[in-house]
């Protein structure tokens, strides 16, 4: 007798067909709707014209235009990458992209007068560069030659109206030195120099609104002798240290292009003088008396209060100063080294014979991408040390030398 299937088993064939049914129907559904509708493709990114630089000599090359500072422009070609060339050897120019060009005639004080700069696309023919802002707007025509600088159009607007945080836009250096030697007496000595300075803004091609700086350079050494027995006298075992340094900050707001105001302090430390601490705490104006690209030289004058601290003296030893630093600073700066120096003279009114002053010169020799050797001197003169025994002697100088590491704003 043959087994009929039950109602329920029945019930879910016809459940199992049901649902077979609607997913083919879905899938031809789907297949005609892709079929019907023909794919999109994304179209490509429209790529700028290359710019064109013909040179006197007629070669011609296509790529595209860097910038242009002092008389000399650079110019990027895939075949020889980026080139410096003149003005008077190019015969015509054409950029497509948007850049600004600072007139050397034309005066700029202030983020007001940057309205002044005419933005736009490049064209130069015949030593004159034509700037066109925009379709149905007149040109500006320039002499090459007053063409001091030119840099895009997000270059400029990044430098005149945004600044760096505290944290970026710093140039400087990194120093550090060291001697040890073991024989009959060991002795061991070491030293380092930090030199850090922003410019806001950090080209050289604007006016600076405000510059920060700060330095330090210390050295400290020991020479230790054992015990020993002489005659049968024994002498004890001696030891004699050396522990100079100094720190400085300062902040200086541009009122013109070649005058400030400033605010600074200063810390110095000199075991070999028995100065335990000198402090400064001043303010005054500045005035940078020369500025080119290759050197610079600043001349201040503050106003301040100072603290002498002495190490052995007694505490009428100690005191409380009101005077001034007049300063002067010096920067070189060449491809194959770079030259400072600073001079400074710190007179007191209520104490004539409180005087001092300090020299320091440093020169960097480049060696290898940052990386370069510096040698350095530093001599101060303390006018009013405490009478001890021995005598302290009033000058003090020091030779360093050491490996030294460049820090290179990337903002």
């Amino acid at each position: 007798m043959t087994n009929l299937p039950s109602r329920f088993e029945v019930y879910l064939r016809y459940q199992n067909l049901r649902f077979a049914l609607f997913l083919a129907l879905s899938g031809a559904a789907l297949l005609c709707a892709a079929q019907s509708k023909p794919a999109t493709r994304k179209k490509p990114a429209v790529q700028a014209a290359p710019d064109v630089l013909v040179l006197s000599n007629g070669d011609t090359l296509h790529g595209k235009f860097v910038n242009e500072m002092n008389g000399k422009i650079t110019f990027y070609s895939a075949a020889l990458g980026n080139i410096s060339v003149a003005w008077g050897q190019i015969k015509e120019l054409h950029v497509t992209e948007r850049f600004a060009v600072l007139n050397s005639q034309v005066k700029l004080r202030g983020k007001k007068s940057m309205g002044r700069i005419p933005v736009g696309t490049l064209e130069m023919s015949r030593q004159t560069l034509t700037v066109h802002p925009a379709a149905g707007q007149a040109g500006a025509s320039i002499p090459v030659e007053d063409a001091q600088y030119i840099m895009n159009e997000a270059t400029l607007n990044k430098q005149v109206y945004h600044a760096p945080n505290f944290f970026a836009g710093w140039n400087g250096t990194l120093t550090a030195g060291g001697t040890v030697v073991s024989a009959t007496q060991n002795q061991f000595t070491v030293s380092g120099a930090a030199s850090l300075a922003r410019v806001v803004p950090t080209v050289n091609w604007l006016n600076p609104r405000n510059r920060t700086a700060t330095d330090f350079s210390g050295s400290f050494g020991k020479i230790t002798q054992p015990g020993y027995f002489s005659a049968g006298t024994f002498v004890p075992a001696t030891s004699t240290k050396t522990s100079i340094y100094h720190a400085d900050a300062e902040r200086d707001e541009y009122f013109s292009p070649r005058f400030f105001a400033l605010a600074q302090t200063a810390f110095d430390h000199n075991f070999g003088q028995d100065l335990a601490l000198q402090q400064i705490y001043g303010g005054g104006i500045g005035w940078t008396a020369i500025k080119t690209p290759r050197q610079e030289i600043d001349l201040k004058a503050t106003i301040q209060y100072e603290k002498q601290q002495f190490i052995s003296g007694s505490a009428s030893a100690n005191q409380n100063l009101s005077g001034s630093t007049y300063s002067a600073s010096y920067a070189l700066n060449l491809k194959r080294l770079t030259f400072t120096q600073t001079v400074a003279y710190i007179p007191a009114y209520n104490q004539p014979a409180a005087y001092s002053a300090t020299e320091s010169n440093t020169v960097t020799f480049p060696a290898y991408k940052n990386l370069g050797f510096t040698v350095g001197t530093m001599d101060s003169y303390l006018n009013d040390p405490p009478v001890t025994l021995p005598a302290t002697k009033r000058n003090s100088f020091q030779f360093t030398m050491g490996l030294t590491y460049g820090i290179k704003s990337k903002y």
